[in-house]
């Protein structure tokens, strides 16, 4: 006990002496220190935000702006990058030599190149396409020129909210009642359907509360008028470029990470489901992934963690998240320390949030011995 708390009095003082030392030398050359420039007019245009944001909000507006942005990348980044790594992962491990060796290929080629690289590579592509009155329209509402990817949106009100918030409530309650209807199954042996749960949770209850409170689903269809769309939703060049590189990137480690999982799962479970005639998506889904999720969720963790950082890089492709607010607001107000402090705070929050809901899933996941 005595050398653990004078390892930590040792670590509080020097942090101490070196706060001190940079208060003193800031104060020396007449750098003010402090928050308060947040509440200055921040003066900095934003061109993609999610929320109201005008050059004359304050910098606290403009990073909030910023860590939206920023989640926008990570957040969609981590499912996007899971489902497909998942899908390459489990293609590599298939009897088609085909579907196999593209899988490899897939993999080799995105892990091996350097993430900065590849990003470079998704902006400069995006700039060649053609402009926004010779776009590319794959299907009806849905655009691809250099100004990004532009798709068709449904505008939100109070009563959309509600029936989302339904829904998810709905897919929430229905896990946990499946998750039952299994374990009852588990101690009986008989099968309980679960679909009428399905129905009533995941379609009936968001269509009940949406006729109640009049929702209105009524879809915008962009429309190309002078040099650039109006209406739907539009995904800017640099942030799509940033989202591609990141989960393609990204998804080829998490292929891996599942194939090795997936491997790492006696052989002998699945030979013994197959004698017994199940399927073999029914063995892959309900015998071999949920035994490989415990080999694959503390790597995966890692991916999760290196994907919302990796998503710094964007100020390579000019896409503004916190960092490139933060160093724009540096530049401007000279508050060095400040604004590093606040990355370093929303990367650190954002991060350790994935971990603890990692941990936690991996903990529920755990085998107990008895």
């Amino acid at each position: 006990m005595f050398w653990q708390i004078l390892v930590v009095a040792i670590a509080v003082a020097v942090v101490a002496w070196l706060w001190s030392n940079a208060v003193h030398n800031l104060s020396v050359r007449r750098i003010s220190t402090g928050f308060a420039f947040l509440g200055r007019e921040a003066g900095m245009p934003i061109a993609d935000s999610w929320i109201d944001y005008t050059p004359k909000n304050t910098y606290l507006r403009a990073f909030i702006v910023g860590v939206v942005n920023t989640l926008r990348v990570a957040v969609i980044g981590i499912v996007l990058a899971t489902v497909i790594g998942t899908l390459v992962g489990i293609a590599r491990l298939s009897s088609n030599w085909l579907l196999a060796r593209l899988a490899a290929v897939y993999v080799e080629v995105l892990r091996d190149l350097p993430l900065l690289l590849q990003l470079l590579f998704w902006y400069v592509l995006m700039q060649g396409l053609p402009a926004a009155r010779q776009a590319w329209k794959p299907v009806d509402g849905v655009y691809l020129s250099n100004r990004g990817l532009v798709l068709p949106s449904v505008p939100l009100h109070a009563a959309n909210d509600w029936t989302l918030v339904a829904l998810a409530a709905g897919v929430i309650v229905f896990l946990i009642v499946r998750r039952r209807l299994i374990a009852q199954q588990m101690l009986d042996g008989k099968a309980r359907p679960a679909w009428p749960y399905a129905l009533g949770l995941i379609i009936a209850l968001p269509a009940l509360v949406s006729w109640l409170l009049g929702a209105s689903w009524s879809v915008m269809l962009p429309e190309l008028r002078g040099f650039n769309f109006v209406g739907g939703l539009t995904l800017a060049p640099e942030y799509f470029a940033l989202l591609i590189a990141l989960v393609t990137y990204t998804s080829a480690f998490i292929a891996e990470i599942v194939r090795s999982g997936i491997q790492a799962v006696p052989r002998g479970q699945s030979d013994a489901a197959k004698a017994l005639g199940l399927k073999r998506s029914f063995v892959l889904q309900h015998i071999v992934l949920p035994q490989a999720l415990r080999v694959i969720i503390p790597p995966m963790t890692s991916q999760y963690l290196n994907l919302t950082k990796n998503s710094s890089l964007a100020v390579a492709v000019g896409y503004q998240d916190i960092v490139s607010i933060a160093n724009t607001t540096l530049n401007q107000t000279g508050q060095a320390i400040e604004s590093i402090a606040l990355i370093m705070m929303v990367f650190l929050t954002i991060s350790l949030g994935i971990s603890l809901f990692m941990n936690w899933y991996n903990a529920r996941i755990a085998l107990v011995e008895r």
